[in-house]
């Protein structure tokens, strides 16, 4: 193990700060061995920094004119048909549930309400556009929030 090569005079390892979030149930959190000395606001920028540049080399790849071009379609009326607007809902109800547990570690459970709601009809969704990805990806959705609410309600 990497911590019985350490001196006794090191700074002691700072556990990671999501991972009580991750393996609530673990005595011993994953840490951050590399990062011994990095404070909150570090971490932060490293993940925006991260995200930056994955975006950054992506959107450069793919063309950002391509990227700008797919992106104004939101403002075009032809763009909102019945299944586009349930996907985009859908979409952002998985991120109001996902973003305040990443971020504030606060789940919301009862935005799992939402959710199955938003999964059902993706499912629709995906059978109009025969995509096999949603229709998986929406199940486990389901079955995640049908755990999630019974959980919060028994």
């Amino acid at each position: 193990m990497l911590s019985s090569t350490r001196s006794k005079t090191a700074a002691p390892v700072r556990p990671f700060p999501w991972g009580r979030l991750i393996f609530p149930d673990c005595a011993v959190a994953p840490t951050l061995l590399f990062f011994e000395k990095t404070t909150a606001m570090s971490i932060e920028l490293i993940v925006m920094a991260l995200f930056l540049s994955i975006i950054a080399v992506l959107y450069s790849i793919v063309g950002w004119r391509r990227i700008i071009q797919c992106m104004s379609s939101w403002f075009q009326q032809g763009y909102w048909t019945d299944y586009n607007a349930i996907e985009f809902l859908a979409w952002m109800a998985k991120a109001l549930v996902i973003i305040p547990g990443l971020v504030l570690g606060k789940e919301i459970w009862e935005l799992h309400f939402l959710t199955l709601l938003t999964s059902s009809l993706l499912i629709w969704v995906s059978m109009r556009k025969m995509l096999p990805t949603l229709l998986v990806f929406n199940t486990l959705w389901i079955a995640i929030s049908s755990t999630i609410v019974v959980r919060n309600l028994l």
